[in-house]
């Protein structure tokens, strides 16, 4: 069985573009790639041991992962890079990824504002943070 590797990007706008050789973008087939039907895809997910759904005390021993972290990773921004770009204490931002400290109400509000728009927001603190040291 040969391989086929197809790089693929996701758009802003949730659109799946192929990524060609020579860089360019291209139109990615609609199709999935293996066609299941819905009644087979609830089979094959129930025949598979680690698809299954997580019991109560499973749920409960799971390490979890604060969404700050997925956030941060999810924009690709360094620890560092987050803590700049939208004005967190670097180290608060780590005591909240190591789920020593979590954020208070305000600053899960600030958080979920930075997950809606986050080139709006490092916009508009960049705006504000200037205009302040001018």
């Amino acid at each position: 069985m040969s391989k086929i590797i197809t790089s693929v990007k996701i758009r802003s706008d949730g659109s799946v573009v192929e990524m060609l050789d020579d860089g360019r973008e291209g139109a990615f087939q609609d199709t999935p790639m293996r066609f299941m039907t819905e009644d087979e895809i609830v089979t094959a997910a129930a025949s598979d041991p680690d698809a299954s759904p997580m019991t109560a005390e499973q749920l409960k021993k799971a390490k979890r992962i604060p969404r700050v972290k997925t956030l941060r990773r999810a924009l690709g921004l360094t620890q560092e890079e987050f803590s700049r770009h939208y004005h967190i204490p670097v180290g608060t931002l780590k005591d909240w990824e190591l789920g020593r400290a979590e954020p208070d109400q305000p600053a899960s509000a600030y958080l979920f504002v930075i997950a809606s728009d986050p080139e709006g927001v490092a916009r508009t603190i960049s705006c504000r943070f200037r205009s302040v040291e001018v």
